[in-house]
Parts: C-alpha cells; sequence; structure tokens
C-alpha cells in the first residue's frame, strides 16, 4: 500500500478541495449522516483554513482527509454550533481561550478502501497535530468517534469533560457518539505518548519525508509533503 499526503492552504488548490468535499460526503452518507456541521462549505474561500489529503500515489484516487481550520471573528469553529445544539456552555467555555489561537481538527475521514490501514485515525491525527506548528495554532480542538477516541488521547488530546455528558454528545446523529477533546498545549504535547510526541516532532522538522510506517492492517509508504511555506 503507498499513498501520497499532503497539507495546503484551502485557497491554494480549490479543485482538491471540491474532491475532497465529495468523497467525504460519499463516506457519511454510507453511515447515513446526510448534515454536518464539518460539511459546511463555507470554509473553501477562507484563508485560514488547512486542508490534509491522503492521494493514490497516481493522484487518481483521494483514501483520505482532513483539515485544520481556524477560529475567526468571521468564522467559528464548527463543533461550537454542533456542540451548542445540545449544550451551550460550549459558547464560554471557547471564550475563556480569548485572545488566543484557536483551531478545530474536523472533516476527517478514510475511504473503505484503505480500512484498517490507521489513515483517518492514525496518521491523519499524527499531522493535524504536526502542522499546527507551522499556523501557529495555540489550542486545538475537535470532536472524535469512539474508535478513534484511543488514539487521540495518544496524540495528546484531552476530554473536555465540563461540556456534554462528561464530554459526549449524540452527533451528528442520534444513536451516533461524539466526544469533545482539546490539545491545550500543542508546542510540549505534555499529554502525548512518547512514541507518538517524537513521531509528530519529527514530522514537524521533516514535513517533507518518505517512511513505510506500520497500520493495523499492516505495512504503508507514506510520501509526506506538508510544507505549506507559510
Amino acid at each position: 500500500m503507498v499513498a501520497k499526503i499532503r497539507a495546503y492552504k484551502s485557497t491554494e488548490d480549490i479543485e482538491t478541495c471540491y474532491r475532497y468535499i465529495d468523497e467525504h460526503r460519499k463516506v457519511l452518507e454510507a453511515y447515513g449522516v446526510k448534515q454536518v456541521t464539518s460539511a459546511s462549505h463555507d470554509w473553501l474561500n477562507d484563508e485560514n483554513t488547512y486542508v490534509i489529503i491522503v492521494e493514490s500515489e497516481d493522484g487518481e484516487k483521494i483514501f483520505g482527509g482532513g483539515r485544520i481550520q481556524v477560529r475567526s471573528e468571521k468564522m467559528k469553529m464548527p463543533m461550537e454550533g454542533a456542540i451548542a445544539k445540545k449544550d451551550e456552555r460550549v459558547y464560554g467555555y471557547v471564550d475563556n481561550f480569548k485572545g488566543r489561537k484557536l483551531a478545530e481538527f474536523c472533516g476527517l475521514f478514510n475511504s473503505k478502501e484503505v480500512a484498517g490501514y490507521g489513515i483517518g485515525s492514525i496518521f491523519l491525527g499524527r499531522i493535524g497535530v504536526a502542522i499546527t506548528s507551522q499556523i501557529g495554532v495555540e489550542h486545538l480542538f475537535a470532536l472524535c468517534s469512539p474508535p478513534t477516541l484511543r488514539q487521540c488521547l495518544r496524540i495528546g488530546f484531552e476530554v473536555i469533560r465540563d461540556l456534554g455528558n462528561n464530554g459526549t454528545f449524540y452527533y451528528p446523529k442520534e444513536g451516533l457518539i461524539a466526544t469533545a477533546i482539546i490539545v491545550k498545549d500543542l508546542h510540549n504535547l505534555p499529554h502525548a505518548h512518547e512514541d507518538e510526541r517524537g513521531r509528530i516532532m519529527h514530522l514537524r522538522e521533516q514535513p517533507v519525508q518518505y517512511a513505510v510506517e506500520k497500520g493495523p492492517k499492516g505495512e504503508i509508504a507514506l510520501h509526506y509533503d506538508l510544507d505549506m511555506k507559510i
């Protein structure tokens, strides 16, 4: 299994963004989800949104992706609107970080074709945390599903237990659970497992690299191109 992973500002490759949107929609629909707040397309022309895309070696197929959406006066984080429908305390919680650069890691998915290789959980997770250093984000938020929570905690996230039911919500629909999480110290990653912290730091130091990684289903060769030249 070979794949390319690259990161870019959304406004610099709108065509790939549309392909990412289409593939994400297909995956959501396969789970019976028609609408989620992170599936809005408002971010397409936002100068503060960054996309991570996982493609086949020839670039013909999209295997997965995600994005870092920086909070601004113009655009709040998608999870704020999603959580507010269940718990309005989210606005007060986010307001506690006033004056800080916040972002949400959202819109993560992987196609069924690569299920089991760890693309949507292990590798995209590491990369999302790694590239925040290029963007200058201080705190990273996310909503994660039960199967990905363990890996999210490994890469440095903590559960936001002040919201919802000890951090959990029914989202994106009844019967599906999402957990609100945050990395409060993106520079040092004090809550990350040592091996994960080391891998993330290595990606920060060498954003362009080739590596044969070990996923749950077996080895996968990854060409990383994460230098967004910001």
